[in-house]
């Protein structure tokens, strides 16, 4: 019961994974590694006490702008790692190699 629901959770964010690979193959965004390394700067100066809190609170917005970046580029590597494939009758079947366009 427990695979079935991760599955259809898998199956229900589809059309996230599109968007997640256009904004993870935007060149005008930081790479994975530089995302992840500006949100770790951010993480350490917002659990530090360092920023006053209107620079916290814009810190905290920034993170969240990262946090996104990141798990994007995380999805868009796992679409094209794998994609489900469904059985005629719609059932989840198993996965394949994804197959860029």
């Amino acid at each position: 019961m427990q695979g079935r629901n991760a599955l259809a959770k898998r199956l229900t964010r589809q059309p996230l994974r599109a968007k997640a690979i256009r904004m993870a193959t935007d060149p005008n965004q930081p790479s994975f590694e530089e995302a992840l390394k500006a949100l770790e700067e951010i993480v350490h100066k917002l659990e530090s006490g360092e920023a006053p809190l209107d620079e916290s609170i814009g810190l905290y917005e920034k993170g969240q702008q990262l946090r996104a970046l990141c798990q994007a580029r995380l999805d868009a590597a796992q679409a094209r790692i794998e994609s489900i494939v469904l059985a005629p009758d719609g059932s989840p079947q198993g996965t394949r190699p994804f197959e860029s366009e």
